[in-house]
């Protein structure tokens, strides 16, 4: 199972932002103890005015981190970024989108209602029949030799377990039902993946990249050390145009 989670984080710059001539993401995302956590590192550089000539760079370090429900076993789990867009807001603000992946996740099997009533009310049930056991014992021992007496009495212990047992049966049923419901649908809202894909892919660690004026295949591959092969994999280099998105694979390879 895969699911993406948006993230949005608006950055307020001291100077004017005219114009963003460059930028990447970086992350250092991990995942501990059912919890993702980490910090997304946008850099790049950025024009003052339309009719600036130079460029200013900046960094902005930014924290993430979710907990994912434990209904979910997260041993196999893959975290890695899916898409990352930004937009400038009153010349100032940076709106920065980004959308998490987690992979390969797996739900953890439901306890069947239905088996946890049956065990429990043939657990009752067995437990009522020791009881039973036991006061026929103590009865046979206080009881007078009349036979018709002692009839009577075994009788009527047997009637009154019997409605005791079946109260008893009834009762577990209504309260395991009640109880089992409730905590489904607490476990439905609270959950943060209730709409995952069948669908499975896998991601590498990368960079993106937005090409601007000036920019060429030749400074992208000086600049981050990848060779035009590796940009092939990702990227379709005969037709780029200006704003378009190049995905940068990052050196090193996932364990």
């Amino acid at each position: 199972m895969k699911n993406i989670i948006p993230f949005k984080k608006d950055v307020i710059f001291k100077t004017n932002l005219s114009e963003i001539t460059s930028i990447s993401l970086e992350n250092t995302l991990n995942l501990v103890n059912d919890t993702i956590s980490g910090d997304f590192i946008v850099s790049g550089e950025y024009k003052v005015s339309d009719k600036s000539t130079t460029v200013e760079p900046f960094e902005l370090t930014i924290p993430f981190e979710i907990v994912i429900d434990d209904r979910y076993d997260t041993q196999k789990a893959v975290i890695d970024i899916d898409d990352f867009y930004y937009e400038i807001v009153n010349n100032n603000v940076l709106s920065i989108c980004i959308d998490v992946l987690v992979d390969k996740l797996q739900e953890k099997p439901l306890i069947d209602i239905e088996d946890l009533k049956d065990e429990n009310i043939e657990r009752e049930v067995l437990d009522c029949e020791d009881e039973d056991e036991t006061d026929s014992m103590v009865e046979q021992k206080v009881v007078s030799d009349d036979v018709i007496t002692e009839n009577n009495v075994q009788e009527q212990l047997n009637k009154n377990k019997e409605e005791e047992i079946n109260i008893k049966k009834e009762t577990l049923k209504e309260e395991d039902i009640r109880d089992k419901e409730s905590e489904i649908v607490e476990e439905k809202i609270n959950s943060l993946f209730n709409q995952f894909s069948s669908d499975s892919e896998v991601y590498v660690t990368y960079n993106v990249f937005i090409l601007r004026d000036g920019d060429s295949i030749e400074s992208i591959m000086e600049k981050y050390n990848v060779t035009e092969e590796e940009l092939k994999k990702y990227n379709d280099l005969s037709n780029l145009q200006l704003g378009d998105k190049i995905i940068i694979p990052n050196s090193y390879e996932r364990d």
